[in-house]
Protein backbone atom coordinates (compact mmCIF):
# COMPACT_ATOMS: atom_id res chain seq x y z
CA UNK A 1 0.00 0.00 0.00
CA UNK A 2 1.35 3.50 -1.12
CA UNK A 3 0.95 6.49 1.20
CA UNK A 4 -1.59 8.72 -0.46
CA UNK A 5 0.05 11.88 -2.53
CA UNK A 6 -0.19 15.48 -1.06
CA UNK A 7 -2.79 17.54 -1.90
CA UNK A 8 -4.03 18.21 -5.80
CA UNK A 9 -1.96 14.72 -6.50
CA UNK A 10 0.84 16.98 -7.06
CA UNK A 11 3.77 14.49 -6.88
CA UNK A 12 5.71 14.20 -3.28
CA UNK A 13 8.54 16.76 -2.75
CA UNK A 14 11.13 15.21 -0.47
CA UNK A 15 14.11 17.68 1.10
CA UNK A 16 17.57 15.82 1.47
CA UNK A 17 19.68 17.35 4.54
CA UNK A 18 23.04 17.23 2.13
CA UNK A 19 24.31 18.16 -0.86
CA UNK A 20 26.94 14.51 -0.90
CA UNK A 21 25.56 12.68 -4.33
CA UNK A 22 26.00 9.50 -2.59
CA UNK A 23 23.21 10.63 -0.13
CA UNK A 24 20.94 12.51 -2.78
CA UNK A 25 21.18 8.99 -4.48
CA UNK A 26 20.48 6.45 -2.49
CA UNK A 27 17.16 8.83 -1.39
CA UNK A 28 16.40 9.18 -4.71
CA UNK A 29 16.61 5.37 -5.18
CA UNK A 30 14.22 4.67 -2.29
CA UNK A 31 11.87 7.64 -2.54
CA UNK A 32 11.12 6.67 -6.14
CA UNK A 33 10.42 2.98 -5.08
CA UNK A 34 7.49 4.46 -3.55
CA UNK A 35 6.83 7.64 -5.28
CA UNK A 36 8.35 7.45 -8.77
CA UNK A 37 7.92 10.64 -9.26
CA UNK A 38 8.73 12.26 -6.22
CA UNK A 39 10.74 15.71 -6.21
CA UNK A 40 13.94 15.26 -4.37
CA UNK A 41 15.10 18.48 -3.13
CA UNK A 42 19.09 18.55 -1.92
CA UNK A 43 19.77 21.01 0.86
CA UNK A 44 23.44 21.66 2.46
CA UNK A 45 22.40 21.70 6.52
CA UNK A 46 24.70 21.52 9.17
CA UNK A 47 24.31 18.22 11.34
CA UNK A 48 24.75 19.77 14.97
CA UNK A 49 26.91 16.84 16.27
CA UNK A 50 30.50 16.08 16.14
CA UNK A 51 32.22 15.36 12.51
CA UNK A 52 32.98 12.29 12.97
CA UNK A 53 29.91 11.21 15.15
CA UNK A 54 30.47 8.32 18.07
CA UNK A 55 27.72 6.13 19.17
CA UNK A 56 24.31 5.77 17.93
CA UNK A 57 23.37 8.27 19.62
CA UNK A 58 25.23 11.01 18.23
CA UNK A 59 24.39 9.70 14.72
CA UNK A 60 20.84 9.35 14.94
CA UNK A 61 20.76 13.09 16.26
CA UNK A 62 22.40 14.09 13.58
CA UNK A 63 20.63 12.41 11.00
CA UNK A 64 17.44 13.86 13.26
CA UNK A 65 18.90 17.61 13.02
CA UNK A 66 19.82 17.01 9.42
CA UNK A 67 16.00 16.37 8.55
CA UNK A 68 14.90 19.06 10.93
CA UNK A 69 16.88 21.60 9.42
CA UNK A 70 16.02 20.72 5.23
CA UNK A 71 12.33 20.26 6.79
CA UNK A 72 12.35 23.94 7.54
CA UNK A 73 14.49 25.19 4.82
CA UNK A 74 12.02 23.67 1.96
CA UNK A 75 8.63 23.78 1.37
CA UNK A 76 8.76 19.89 1.33
CA UNK A 77 6.31 17.35 2.50
CA UNK A 78 9.20 14.98 3.68
CA UNK A 79 12.83 15.67 4.82
CA UNK A 80 15.60 12.78 5.50
CA UNK A 81 18.57 13.23 7.19
CA UNK A 82 21.13 10.97 6.83
CA UNK A 83 24.63 10.32 8.99
CA UNK A 84 27.28 7.82 9.35
CA UNK A 85 29.22 7.25 12.44
CA UNK A 86 31.28 4.72 14.38
CA UNK A 87 30.73 2.17 17.18
CA UNK A 88 32.82 0.83 19.47
CA UNK A 89 32.45 -2.82 20.03
CA UNK A 90 34.10 -5.96 22.08
CA UNK A 91 35.07 -7.12 18.54
CA UNK A 92 36.12 -3.83 17.38
CA UNK A 93 35.03 -0.32 15.65
CA UNK A 94 31.99 -0.65 13.60
CA UNK A 95 30.91 1.74 10.90
CA UNK A 96 27.33 2.25 10.46
CA UNK A 97 25.06 4.86 8.87
CA UNK A 98 21.30 5.98 10.41
CA UNK A 99 18.56 7.84 8.44
CA UNK A 100 15.78 10.16 9.86
CA UNK A 101 13.11 10.82 8.07
CA UNK A 102 10.22 13.42 9.38
CA UNK A 103 7.19 14.91 8.43
CA UNK A 104 5.41 18.23 8.73
CA UNK A 105 3.05 16.53 11.49
CA UNK A 106 6.19 16.10 13.41
CA UNK A 107 6.24 12.03 12.62
CA UNK A 108 9.48 10.56 12.28
CA UNK A 109 10.83 7.00 10.66
CA UNK A 110 14.49 5.77 11.75
CA UNK A 111 16.41 3.11 9.59
CA UNK A 112 19.56 1.58 9.93
CA UNK A 113 21.96 1.05 6.59
CA UNK A 114 23.95 -2.04 8.35
CA UNK A 115 27.07 -2.10 9.94
CA UNK A 116 30.59 -3.67 9.95
CA UNK A 117 33.76 -3.66 11.48
CA UNK A 118 36.54 -1.41 10.29
CA UNK A 119 40.44 -2.59 10.18
CA UNK A 120 42.13 -1.60 13.31
CA UNK A 121 44.54 0.80 12.00
CA UNK A 122 41.43 3.21 10.60
CA UNK A 123 39.70 2.63 13.80
CA UNK A 124 42.49 3.67 15.86
CA UNK A 125 43.11 6.70 14.00
CA UNK A 126 39.62 7.65 14.60
CA UNK A 127 40.13 7.10 18.03
CA UNK A 128 42.70 9.51 18.08
CA UNK A 129 40.66 11.94 17.05
CA UNK A 130 40.48 11.80 12.71
CA UNK A 131 37.20 10.84 10.91
CA UNK A 132 36.54 7.80 8.41
CA UNK A 133 36.47 9.91 5.50
CA UNK A 134 40.11 11.31 5.42
CA UNK A 135 41.17 8.23 7.04
CA UNK A 136 39.96 6.41 3.92
CA UNK A 137 41.39 8.45 1.25
CA UNK A 138 44.62 7.87 3.06
CA UNK A 139 44.15 4.06 3.37
CA UNK A 140 43.41 3.74 -0.17
CA UNK A 141 45.56 6.85 -1.63
CA UNK A 142 42.17 7.98 -3.04
CA UNK A 143 40.19 11.48 -2.49
CA UNK A 144 37.01 11.93 -1.64
CA UNK A 145 36.06 8.62 -1.19
CA UNK A 146 32.95 9.60 1.32
CA UNK A 147 31.30 11.02 -1.51
CA UNK A 148 31.85 8.20 -4.25
CA UNK A 149 31.83 4.05 -3.32
CA UNK A 150 32.09 4.66 0.64
CA UNK A 151 34.01 2.79 3.05
CA UNK A 152 31.83 -0.16 2.51
CA UNK A 153 32.25 -0.59 -1.86
CA UNK A 154 36.25 -0.25 -1.11
CA UNK A 155 35.93 -3.15 1.54
CA UNK A 156 32.62 -5.10 -0.31
CA UNK A 157 35.25 -4.43 -3.37
CA UNK A 158 32.33 -2.54 -5.34
CA UNK A 159 29.41 -5.39 -4.33
CA UNK A 160 28.03 -2.78 -2.32
CA UNK A 161 28.39 1.28 -2.68
CA UNK A 162 27.54 3.96 0.40
CA UNK A 163 24.67 4.81 -2.03
CA UNK A 164 23.07 1.66 -1.98
CA UNK A 165 23.86 0.97 1.26
CA UNK A 166 22.00 4.66 2.52
CA UNK A 167 19.52 3.32 0.41
CA UNK A 168 18.51 0.77 2.12
CA UNK A 169 18.74 2.90 5.46
CA UNK A 170 15.79 5.25 3.59
CA UNK A 171 13.93 2.61 2.63
CA UNK A 172 13.94 1.17 6.38
CA UNK A 173 12.85 4.88 7.85
CA UNK A 174 10.01 5.26 4.99
CA UNK A 175 7.96 2.40 6.80
CA UNK A 176 6.06 4.44 8.80
CA UNK A 177 5.27 6.81 5.72
CA UNK A 178 4.53 3.48 3.64
CA UNK A 179 1.90 1.57 6.20
CA UNK A 180 1.02 4.62 8.60
CA UNK A 181 -2.00 2.73 9.43
CA UNK A 182 0.68 0.81 11.44
CA UNK A 183 1.98 3.66 13.23
CA UNK A 184 -0.05 5.48 16.12
CA UNK A 185 1.40 8.21 18.34
CA UNK A 186 1.27 5.79 21.45
CA UNK A 187 3.43 3.44 19.47
CA UNK A 188 6.09 5.61 17.90
CA UNK A 189 7.27 8.90 19.50
CA UNK A 190 7.07 12.29 17.48
CA UNK A 191 10.50 14.02 16.57
CA UNK A 192 11.12 16.92 19.53
CA UNK A 193 11.88 20.71 18.30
Amino acid sequence: MAPERPAAGRPIRVAVGSTNPTKIAAVEEAVRSVWPDAKIVPVAVASGVAEQPMGHDETIAGALNRARAALEATDADLAVGMEAGVIESDLGMLTTGWTAILDREGRVGLGNSGAFLLPEVIAQAIREGSELGPEMDRFIGQADVKCNQGAVGVFTSGRMTRSQAQAVGVLFALTRFIHPEFYTDSHSRKAEP
